[in-house]
């Protein structure tokens, strides 16, 4: 048999790094590490802000040693440098954290997505020990518009496609993200030492191993049951998965010798109206979820006050998406767990957070 020399093994005794500990994805990445008796060091931005990093205080607690806090800034240069050392696994989740209301896309968006990734894959360059790194970067990357589906074989999007319909102008946050996505490819061309594996997730749902309110699943999820979208939703299609299986992807791209490659990470495509579904079917009438879809010309005139541009509406309402997650199965092993388990999880774990 001949040697793959692209195959890196990773010593488990090794510890992980994990950048950006404290967001949802990662939350259960660290967790899962750590339930699996490796060692792992995560990058937060503050230890001084408690609140947002409870949760893994309370994984520090209960896992002891092996679980390693460090501060990091991703505008930093060097920054990680020290989490870094000694480690041959990184994950890197940490991504610039934006609330709505981007005034300057370029300064607030594709600069710090840019700089983030540099920061920290220049960190891998210069530390000998690092041999891969699993980057989270996002069905964006691979498609902007659901109209764009028209354009690719069996309206279906593979790790094959790059968006490139995204700008400055329209859609700036995948367009970031593609951006992100392509300079860590090239930064990771110009060595041989550490590869590079990408997992790009659709839209995430699922509980949360914290109880904090910032993330635009747990907003998304809110609307839907408090009835902000009674009167009806976009008939748009997005895809869904499990952050629990987003998180376990990533540490099979770690520690699986020949993943390579991007990999579209979605359970199921589906409407919204379906997403609403599922609820329904499962909590009846305690929560006011839409049943219907609003006309397209409504969108139109209602969507710019929800932050939908007459653009988005064009090109994704009504349209067809489909994205292959063939990939991530044979290539990571991966298996998705029902998009029903996933929110009948996440309704209850907001419950017992109080979050409703």
């Amino acid at each position: 048999m001949s040697l793959n020399h692209n195959m890196k093994s990773i010593n488990a005794e090794m510890p992980v790094v994990v950048t950006g500990g404290s967001g949802y994805i990662a939350s259960w990445i660290v967790k899962y590490l750590l339930e699996d008796g490796k060692k792992v060091k995560t990058t937060i931005r503050s230890l001084k802000d408690t609140s947002k990093i409870q949760h893994l205080l309370d994984l520090k607690e209960k896992f002891k040693d092996n679980l390693t806090l460090f501060e990091a800034d991703l505008m930093l240069d060097g920054s990680f440098d020290k989490a870094i050392e000694g480690a041959e696994l990184v994950i890197h989740t940490a991504s610039p954290f934006f609330v709505a209301g981007v005034k300057d896309a370029k300064k607030q968006l594709i600069e710090p997505a840019l700089q983030g990734t540099r920061n920290v894959l220049e960190s891998c360059n210069r530390i000998s020990t690092v041999k891969r790194v699993v980057l989270t970067s996002s069905v964006a990357a691979i498609h902007g518009d659901n109209i764009d589906s028209l354009l690719v074989p069996n309206q279906t999007f593979t790790e094959d496609h790059w968006n490139t319909t995204s700008s400055l102008t329209h859609q700036p946050y995948a367009y970031s993200k593609t951006l992100a996505e392509k300079e860590a490819w090239e930064i990771q061309k110009k060595q041989s030492r550490w590869d590079l594996v990408v997992i790009n997730p659709s839209f995430v749902m699922g509980p949360s191993v914290s109880k904090r309110l910032d993330g635009t699943s747990v907003e998304f999820m809110r609307n839907m049951l408090k009835g902000i979208f009674r009167t009806g939703v976009p008939d748009t299609k997005m895809g869904f998965v499990d952050v629990r299986d987003v998180a376990r992807a990533h540490i099979l791209a770690g520690f699986n010798p020949n993943a390579k490659g991007r990999h579209i990470t979605s359970s199921e495509v589906l409407p919204m109206l379906g997403f609403a579904k599922i609820i329904k079917e499962n909590f009846g009438n305690k929560y006011s979820v839409p049943t219907g879809t609003l006309p397209k010309a409504l969108v139109y005139l209602i969507g710019p006050f929800f932050g939908l541009s007459w653009g988005y509406t064009k090109n994704n309402i009504g349209q067809p998406l489909n994205l292959s997650n063939e990939y991530s199965k044979t290539d990571l092993g991966l298996t998705y767990r029902s998009l029903k388990d996933t929110i009948i999880d996440h309704v209850s774990q907001m419950e017992t957070a109080g979050l409703l």
